[in-house]
């Protein structure tokens, strides 16, 4: 394959990264709103009680439970024949599945549609990183994944800003044709540049992929790490977009947009340089660095109030209109975030991709790197959203940072027990 036709498919799969990640981005923005607009209520179902928490936590958690049922099919398909072919399938179906969104009228048909999205979301993103994790040259892998996710993180920014501002001005729908366009446009450039992928894996290689060494060492830190994310990175938005009598600080649309953006763009920018950095330098110090970093961002969150009324942090804004203290804090923070998550993830990435396709089977390696990380975002939704009906807002970013921390300590304990001393520059 010449350079030229290289750089081609590259460019290609950062359109699909870019389409997954303005989909995924524009729910997570929304997901304020939607709690505001559905209005969910405890129920009883079979004399049983469902709180609102619970319903609450399943608009994310039916997200992920879907995305769980699909990692091991699609990822084996990817394995056992055409990559290509998987990922287009997917590009079209997802453009019907956005199309739907904007006949959403109660809490059920939400999470029905948002699972038919998880199972979109997860055959995009398994697709096009085990594409760039083949296609690219093993010095070279972390980079090109950061690239991608870079991709991913641009959406995300632009993706949040125009659901919010369109939100504000025109409601649900139209964004989700701009999305449903988008998926189509990714389908034409994948059908036209992308070649036939010509791998084929025979038999099931997640049996021994599910027992590779280094696999089974960065899962220790994965499975507790999707607690936190997935119960930070959520709620952030929620927190900002809920009313404050639900706990949160009732900004408009355009200033929950920018809350995710921060988190986003400082993603985007350092994943530009980490994964060539972790190429050059190894996978788990970055995993560690950035790992640990996340949880202590994590806790201080609560105390964005607090900073906020020090700094005199009560400002009008144009567009953004009266914020309250805490709002310009939280954005600090969650740009932060981005910073930290930007270390840990191209060589979180990398170490999958170099693990499935010395192994024949990459596409089961990231889907592995899959279902490590489903617990924590199935249940850690549903913790969430009890912690901010019982408890409150702020217990759920002491919990998830928390899970962060015991993440990189054990990952720490392990490597030092396989490593000793020098165990954060040996891998």
């Amino acid at each position: 394959m010449s350079n030229a036709d290289s750089r081609s498919q590259f460019w290609a799969l950062y359109l699909t990264r870019f389409a997954e990640g303005f989909g995924f981005i524009t729910l997570i923005t929304l997901l304020g709103p939607y709690i505001n607009t559905l209005d969910p209520q405890a129920t009883t179902v079979l004399g049983v009680t469902v709180s609102a928490g619970f319903i609450i936590g399943m608009y994310t958690t039916g997200f992920t439970l879907a995305q769980t049922a699909a990692v091991v099919p699609l990822a084996w398909a990817g394995d056992r024949f055409d990559k290509r072919t998987v990922l287009l399938v997917v590009l079209g179906v997802g453009a019907g599945v956005y199309a739907l969104f904007p006949l959403v009228d109660s809490s059920a048909s939400f999470i029905a549609i948002r699972a038919l999205q998880g199972v979109v979301v997860t055959g995009a993103g398994l697709m096009t990183l085990s594409l760039v994790g083949q296609i690219a040259d093993v010095g070279t892998r972390a980079d090109k994944i950061g690239k991608a996710n870079a991709a991913s993180f641009a959406a995300s920014i632009v993706g949040s800003l125009s659901a919010g501002a369109v939100y504000d001005a025109f409601g649900f729908g139209p964004i989700f044709t701009v999305i449903s366009l988008l998926m189509i446009l990714a389908w034409i450039v994948t059908w036209a540049v992308l070649d036939d992928d010509d791998t084929r894996v025979e038999g099931f290689p997640f049996s021994d992929l599910a027992v590779n060494r280094k696999i089974l060492t960065i899962s220790t830190f994965r499975v507790q790490y999707a607690f936190a994310v997935t119960m930070v990175r959520t709620w952030i938005p929620i927190y900002a977009g809920t009313s404050m009598a639900s706990g949160g600080l009732g900004v408009a649309g355009i200033a929950i947009a920018i809350t995710v953006t921060a988190e986003k763009a400082t993603n985007m920018v350092g994943q530009l340089f980490t994964g060539r950095l972790s190429d050059g330098y190894g996978r788990s110090l970055f995993v560690f660095a950035g790992g640990g970093a996340y949880g202590v961002i994590a806790v201080l969150i609560p105390l964005a109030p607090a900073a906020g009324v020090a700094l005199g942090a009560d400002v009008t804004l144009p567009i953004l209109g009266d914020l309250p203290p805490a709002y310009l804090p939280l954005v600090a923070l969650s740009g932060l975030l981005g910073v930290a998550d930007s270390f840990r993830e191209p060589a979180s990435m990398a170490l999958f991709a170099d693990e499935g396709t010395d192994e024949g089977g990459v596409a089961s390696s990231f889907g592995i790197r899959e279902l490590v990380w489903r617990p924590g975002s199935v249940a850690g939704p549903l913790i969430a959203g009890w912690l901010m009906v019982e408890v409150s807002m702020a217990a759920v970013f002491y919990v998830g940072g928390a899970f962060a921390i015991t993440g990189v300590l054990a990952f720490l304990a392990i490597l030092a027990r396989d490593h000793g001393r020098a165990a954060l520059t040996t891998w």
